[in-house]
């Protein structure tokens, strides 16, 4: 049961190709479970792809490309950077 201790905190979670997608996917999960408004921030627009333990996985949808992110990124009070290959 969500405690939405982070109700109304905005969160930027910053990726982009090869992100290990569990590593983006499940902490996503639990701040928007907690009440957090999660925004997925990347260098690419449209979508990055993610990586699942030895091969390829899901496209995920970008939110807001990093270069016009600038702005917004003062409504947000947490930044995430999530994994993925070297």
């Amino acid at each position: 049961m969500a405690t939405n201790k982070l109700t109304g905190k905005r969160v930027a979670i910053l990726a982009t190709d090869g992100v290990e997608q569990v590593e983006l996917t499940e902490p996503r999960k639990a701040l928007d479970e907690a009440g957090a408004k999660t925004t997925l921030v990347s260098p690419k627009s449209g979508k990055i792809k993610g990586w699942q333990h030895d091969h390829w996985g899901e496209e995920l949808k970008v939110d807001v490309a990093l270069e016009s992110a600038s702005e917004r990124a003062k409504r947000h009070q947490l930044a995430v950077a999530a994994d993925g290959l070297a």
